[in-house]
């Protein structure tokens, strides 16, 4: 047995289905052996930011891991943003790097490169197989190190020479490390700062934003009175009809100062500690307000879910003692197609069991509101800031979960970094309906030119925020990728488009031209 076919079957063995590629000449070994192993479904991505964002909405949503298959350094290098994206998010991710032959690498060749310090700062492990015997073990290593608590991206780099050589063996799957329970100590400190009398929030994040775990601190808030946040961007918010609700954290700093001013205690279930996205002159980096306790009652790897639970418990509250999301969708719109009435339209017809995958950006600030009480859904973020998320991240999750729709919802600007994921959704017959919010402008940067207190801008510097010259087509540029796509330039056609796509087997797109810079 040829070193890629032991490296495939391990990973098969650990329970990885499906990798995400866009491979080189070192990687053509494991790409050969792709025919001997059917159990592994190869997904190709045009570009590695595609497959790296694929592989991260793959993971949000299957709960395991992807892998991805990248060609040396630059190819890895390629997908570092969606990477940094899915690091943020905690998601299973495990990367195969090919790499020259050990024997090659004094050479110098053209490809070579410092693959480590590149895949460092988004890996929770990294390891390079320097010998045939080690590379089973190293396989199911990179999955069990992806799949611990705190799951995470794991990079594996394979030499092409243990690929093409004979004689290995299938490594034996690796059991991953569970999440840490939490302390009896800390729920009974969360209990005392929640039910002390004194101003609290309880804010979660990370493991906590589905279902059970959004249950178990909507008891804790009603029996408490605190005030239940979740963070600004979580990977996976399930949300919907008959969910507990819950509210994030704004964006803007000025926004949560008020959503938290007067704030006493501040409890952390797998939340991080508010901060300002940026730094503003004159304005504070940290968001908890002067004379606020922080108490952290769940940690990254720590069971925050069985943490909540412990804590309902402990404060007395009911097991049916939480708030549920009304059912509630807006009227279909009519008039003038713009950020409301889009939000509006897409709030009338969500799906039962939609995944949104949401880079709507500036585009799509009223999307929580209108979409809160449609059917029960889950919503992908952009965790890492790191735009070019949405439309892989859309593709991974509709290979996640064959026979529920999948919404991408893009910006314009962003559409433009990953944009060849249309193409794997049409080759892989995917049923991804994504909107394109066309508003002609990088449009968040409009915003921040002002609050990060530069001088007013002047033509060239509003250039650079433009996207009018020439304007972008994404009805031609989805077509030319083999998904069909139309263009609304009103509310009414917007949703009869929009009612249509979401109707229709496989991928399509919908522009909608919701008017220049923010559309308000």
């Amino acid at each position: 047995m040829k070193g890629a076919h032991a490296l495939m079957r391990t990973l098969v063995g650990a329970g990885v289905e499906v990798c995400f590629t866009n491979p080189g000449t070192s990687e053509m070994h494991f790409v050969a052996a792709l025919d001997d192993v059917p159990e592994m479904r190869a997904v190709l991505g045009l570009f590695e930011g595609v497959v790296t964002g694929a592989a991260d909405g793959y993971g949000r949503m299957a709960g395991r891991p992807a892998a991805t298959l990248l060609h040396l350094g630059p190819g890895l290098g390629n997908g570092i943003a969606n990477l940094h994206n899915a690091r943020r998010a905690r998601t299973p991710v495990v990367n195969v790097v090919g790499d020259h032959a050990i024997g090659h690498r004094r050479y110098d060749a053209p490809l070579q490169s410092d693959i480590e310090s590149l895949a460092r700062p988004v890996s929770r492990w990294y390891r390079s197989s320097e010998d045939l015997a080690s590379l089973p073990g190293d396989t199911a290593d990179a999955v069990a190190a992806a799949s611990s608590a705190p799951a995470g991206v794991a990079t594996l780099v394979v030499p092409a020479d243990l690929s093409w050589t004979d004689g290995a063996r299938v490594g034996s799957p690796v059991p991953p490390v569970a999440a840490a329970a939490v302390t009896a100590d800390a729920v009974e400190l969360a209990a005392k700062a929640l039910a002390g009398g004194e101003p609290a929030v309880l804010l979660v994040g990370g493991s906590v934003t589905r279902e059970r775990g959004l249950t178990a601190a909507g008891r804790v808030a009603a029996a408490t009175g605190a005030r239940l946040l979740a963070e600004t961007f979580p990977a996976v918010l399930e949300r919907g009809a008959g969910v507990p609700p819950v509210e994030r954290l704004a964006y803007l700093g000025e926004m949560v100062a008020d959503q938290l001013r007067g704030v006493r205690h501040l409890v952390l279930a797998d939340a991080p500690v508010p901060a300002s996205f940026f730094a503003y002159p004159g304005q504070p980096g940290l968001l908890v307000p002067d004379g606020c306790s922080i108490h952290v009652l769940a940690a990254p790897g720590d069971d925050a879910v069985g943490a909540l639970e412990a804590l309902a418990d402990v404060v007395g509250a009911p097991a049916d003692g939480y708030a549920r999301q009304g059912a509630d969708r807006p009227e279909r719109p009519t008039g003038a197609l713009n950020p409301i009435s889009a939000a509006a339209a897409i709030g009338a017809l969500l799906p039962e069991g939609a995944v949104v995958s949401d880079e709507s950006n500036t585009a799509g600030i009223f999307l929580p509101g209108a979409t809160a009480g449609a059917p029960r859904h889950h919503w992908l973020c952009l965790t890492g800031g790191a735009i070019g998320q949405g439309m892989p991240v859309a593709t991974g999750a509709a290979v996640a979960c064959p026979g529920r729709r999948v919404l991408s919802l893009e910006a314009d600007g962003s559409a433009m970094y990953t944009l060849q994921s249309l193409w794997t959704q049409a080759r892989e017959g995917l049923d991804v309906t994504t909107v394109v919010f066309n508003n002609g402008s990088y449009a968040i940067l409009e915003l921040e030119l002002s609050r990060v207190g530069a001088k007013a801008a002047g033509p060239l510097a509003q250039a650079m925020l433009d996207l009018g010259d020439p304007s972008l087509d994404f009805v031609s540029l989805a077509r030319g990728m083999g998904v069909e796509a139309t263009r609304a330039t009103t509310a009414e056609e917007f949703t009869d488009q929009l009612e249509r796509a979401l109707a229709t087997p496989g991928p399509s797109v919908v522009e909608a031209m919701v008017g220049r810079g923010l559309g308000l």
